[in-house]
């Protein structure tokens, strides 16, 4: 579309209208999901069921959000409005009826129908809004942005990672401040406010005027068709490479609040947090606009996974986790590492549709996108669950007390009083080695990762175009 017939067109051809701030009202809006660490706890206090239980909801959310993304891709792809809107509802839907059924298990504690309840609202119905909501801006704005594609999707997918760093001092704030019963207020009061945000994105995404959207047989192939103009192994190394960056982002991002204390941050622990979410929107942003300098786009994978080995590798061979809260210049390598695996666990989401599209072309993007993003379903169900087993399974339980790390015996020689202190919440339980072990099962992934970027995933047309060239 050129400069002039968008200024013709008023804002109604306006890219920056009609796709991006549409964009970052729905993205903002869901990625709020990744909040739920802020308030497990409190539920599980306030409905009077176990953190474990109520873990189960992010989980499922996480699920259903790359389900209901492989199942309603075709949806997405051929209506947008109707997909956002479906977006719109059960995102503000499950939203508001966590909050009834928080309520409901703070009358009635230990009730299985309220962690039911959560399960199917922030778990199911939620994750249909998650989906929906995640896939139907991105074909929108490649169209807009044909010749920044990459800039365009990193822009919208960094708004789901920077909604944690957005929402979260604004939740501690409504929990702290909305008094008796604040847990389920804030989830009520904030379906309000989302439901409003994303309605004014659905009411402004539009495709551009001048794209015909192909719909007859002989003009749109099917996904499988698509799918096949590349070797298979093409599109299982895509799956496959996105399936574990997720799967090795989450395994650590899990744990890492835990990391923090271990390395004597305690006190600081939610800073270096936000700050994680920052490298995560930065990565989502920064590796696609880089990718779009590059021939070809598995470049950028190739560099996360090189980085991701390389800054694990590092910590493991220095046992950075485990001896980091005496040393430093180790917490600062295991600090690295953190930062590095959420800029790289961004960057892999804002270009697997952008890499798609430059293998399979933009007619059945959205469609063959929502079931890569089927990996995320299954990662939601391994990364941190096979992180919280290491690390319940492994190692042994040490105790921070002011920044010194301590053994039971060292503890009890030092004349401390560990359950005492731990009552207090002045003393903190840990387990250096189990979150030092869940290196191991990311650093195998990261490798099998590079492999398969390597050797399954083929060069595009582009790519050999420019080498033919040369």
């Amino acid at each position: 579309m050129s400069e002039s017939t968008n200024k013709s067109g008023g804002w109604r051809e306006n890219k920056w209208v009609r796709a991006a701030i549409p964009a970052l009202l729905l993205h903002c809006s869901i990625g709020t999901v990744y909040c739920w660490s802020l308030f497990s706890q409190e539920i599980a206090d306030y409905i009077g069921f176990s953190k474990g239980a109520t873990e189960w909801a992010f989980s499922f959310a996480i699920f259903f959000l790359g389900m209901s993304a492989a199942f309603l891709g075709n949806i997405v792809e051929k209506d947008i409005h109707k997909s956002s809107l479906i977006a719109t509802i059960c995102f503000a839907a499950g939203m508001a009826l966590t909050g009834f059924f928080i309520w409901f298990g703070g009358q009635n504690k230990g009730n299985v129908l309220a962690l039911i309840g959560i399960y199917v609202s922030y778990g199911f119905i939620m994750g249909v809004g998650l989906g929906t909501g995640y896939l139907s801006p991105v074909k929108t704005l490649m169209l807009w942005f044909q010749d920044r594609k990459g800039l365009a999707t990193g822009l919208a997918v960094a708004g789901f990672g920077a909604a944690k760093a957005i929402a979260s001092p604004i939740m501690t704030s409504m929990l702290s401040g909305l008094g008796e019963g604040g847990i389920y207020k804030m989830f009520l009061i904030l379906a309000v406010v989302y439901f409003v945000m994303m309605f004014v994105g659905h009411l402004l995404l539009a495709k551009p005027a001048g794209w015909h959207e192909p719909q007859g047989k002989g003009e749109k192939p099917s996904i499988i068709a698509t799918l096949k103009t590349k070797p298979i192994t093409n599109y299982i190394g895509i799956w496959l490479m996105f399936y574990i960056n997720i799967t090795c982002g989450l395994a650590l991002i899990s744990q890492e609040k835990m990391i923090f204390k271990c390395l004597g941050f305690a006190g600081i622990a939610g800073i270096l947090s936000t700050i994680s979410a920052v490298f995560n929107a930065g990565g989502r942003l920064g590796f696609s606009s880089w990718a779009d300098t590059m021939k070809d786009r598995n470049t950028i994978y190739k560099l996360i996974f090189i980085l991701s080995i390389a800054f694990t590798g590092l910590v493991m061979l220095t046992s950075g986790i485990k001896t980091g809260s005496g040393n430093m210049a180790l917490a600062i390598l295991v600090l690295a590492l953190v930062y590095v695996v959420n800029a790289g666990y961004g960057g892999g989401f804002s270009n697997v549709p952008t890499l798609l599209s430059d293998h399979y072309g933009m007619g059945s993007i959205s469609a063959i996108h929502g079931i890569t993003l089927s990996a995320w379903a299954f990662a939601g169900l391994t990364g941190n669950q096979v992180a919280s087993m290491i690390v319940k399974n492994t190692g042994k339980v040490e105790y921070i007390y002011e920044k010194i790390l301590y053994t039971k015996e060292s503890a009890a020689a030092a004349g401390l009083d560990v359950d005492a202190l731990l009552a207090s919440h002045d003393m903190i339980e840990v387990n250096p080695t189990g979150y030092q072990n869940v290196l191991i099962f990311t650093i195998i992934l990261y490798v099998i990762a590079l492999l398969a970027c390597l050797i399954l995933v083929k060069p595009t047309d582009k790519a050999l175009e420019a080498k033919k060239k040369k």
